[in-house]
């Protein structure tokens, strides 16, 4: 890796190139694949090799299996067979059979029959959130819709009590910066705010969880709960770490795709005011958006066997970083991929991943995303950026701004 190379990379995780970090992507992709902390980690940005991994069942998608911050992932595992912190990743970091066997019994949530009775329950909530700001003349979207929305949605499905949901918003902010590719190389003093967040919300469902044994229900929760207690193999720690992975994962990255795709429709007012005028073209907005600015930037691999990428190989036991930004803007798959059209078929993307990992939650993303963007192109009327209040949120993994504020002159009736 030359040393041009190695600045545009390192240049990647400064918070300084959070609002436009598109350029970087482009011109590590051209350049790629290529290696980074001797040899271990090999990066690649092109779609074609990106797919054809995320596919690869000789890529592990469980750190243990990695040479980097295995000491660390080893005290955590430890400490979890100790009952006192249960893993924060769940089934994302397992490989099969343990991957196989708990997201058969979490899918059962995300059957497209409850997906689908969900869109109700949403509509109400898009609505009561659009009504709260109708006398401001002002939307702040992150806090005022994009992040309540799924972390209701994704509560509700847990049987989370409405009561308890302002306390889950700081423990996610710290969880998910574990989730970033390079989070086992992080400072002492982020690794231990990670740790504490990870504590906190296991001793919540722990204690969650306890409750649900005295008293069952029909959420999301209690039908686990119930599996463990029939021999289903699913021991509490992964009881508990299932649950954060749900409750993190279900809301972060949906309200980054909701928030990423308001300003998307406000930068480019055009394709806005198509989707006004043709309601229809939700579902390719949503994937465009997914495409054009995606909520999940990097995810990882472990190599289980060494593994050639282009001019370079990773060893057993190295990561392969594969920068999805970078493939959902590859010119071989997606033409003029720097231009935001909700009707170019985007469907390619690799935003949700692909193969056994395919994100579980997709067809939940959508329709909250579809929901709620939908509801903003029809209701919120001449909406305006204010430029000067955006403001990314530090880590490059879960891309999303931290806040984004829109001025309207009205919001109409549903």
């Amino acid at each position: 890796m030359t040393a041009t190379h190695q600045d545009e990379f390192e240049a990647l995780f400064d918070p300084a190139n959070r609002a436009h970090p598109y350029q970087l992507y482009a011109a590590l992709r051209e350049r790629g694949p290529f290696s980074r902390l001797n040899g271990l980690v090999g990066v690649v940005g092109d779609h074609d090799t990106c797919s054809r991994l995320l596919r690869d069942p000789s890529m592990s998608s469980d750190r243990m299996h990695s040479l980097i911050g295995r000491a660390n992932n080893s005290d955590a595992a430890a400490t979890a067979e100790e009952g006192k912190r249960a893993p924060t990743v769940g089934f994302l970091s397992m490989d099969p059979p343990d991957h196989t066997r708990l997201r058969r019994l979490v899918s059962k949530a995300f059957t497209a029959k409850v997906i689908a009775e969900l869109r109700p329950t949403i509509q109400g909530i898009v609505d009561e959130l659009v009504a709260g700001v109708v006398e401001d003349g002002r939307l702040d979207v992150v806090p005022q819709l994009a992040y309540p929305l799924p972390v209701r949605i994704i509560s509700g499905l847990l049987g989370v009590p409405i009561a308890d949901h302002h306390r889950f918003e700081d423990w996610s902010r710290r969880l998910v910066r574990g989730l970033d590719p390079m989070a086992a190389l992080g400072s002492k003093e982020e690794l231990a705010s990670i740790e504490s967040a990870r504590d906190d919300l296991s001793e919540y469902f722990f204690d969650l969880i306890a409750r649900r044994r005295a008293d069952l229900g029909e959420d999301l929760l209690s039908k686990l709960v119930l599996a463990e207690e029939q021999g289903d193999a699913l021991t509490e720690a992964e009881l508990v770490a299932t649950c954060i992975l749900l409750l993190v994962a279900g809301h972060e990255t949906t309200a980054n795709l909701i928030a990423n795709g308001v300003l998307a429709l406000l930068r480019h007012p055009d394709q806005l005011a198509a989707l006004r005028a043709n309601p229809a073209l939700i579902d390719g907005t949503v994937d465009e958006i997914l495409r054009y600015d995606s909520p999940v930037q990097l995810t990882t691999r472990v190599a289980t066997e060494p593994t050639t990428l282009g001019s370079i190989t990773v060893p057993t036991g190295g990561v392969v970083l594969m920068m999805l930004a970078a493939a959902n803007r590859d010119p071989a798959v997606f033409a003029d991929p720097d231009r935001f059209d909700i009707t170019r078929d985007a469907r390619k993307h690799l935003s949700f991943a692909a193969g056994a990992h395919f994100c579980l939650g997709a067809p939940l993303a959508r329709l909250e995303a579809s929901v709620a963007l939908s509801v903003f192109a029809r209701r919120i009327v001449n909406p305006v950026l204010a430029e000067d209040s955006l403001r990314y949120r530090e880590h490059i993994n879960l891309r999303g701004p931290e806040q984004l504020i829109v001025s309207f002159d009205q919001v109409l009736n549903s």
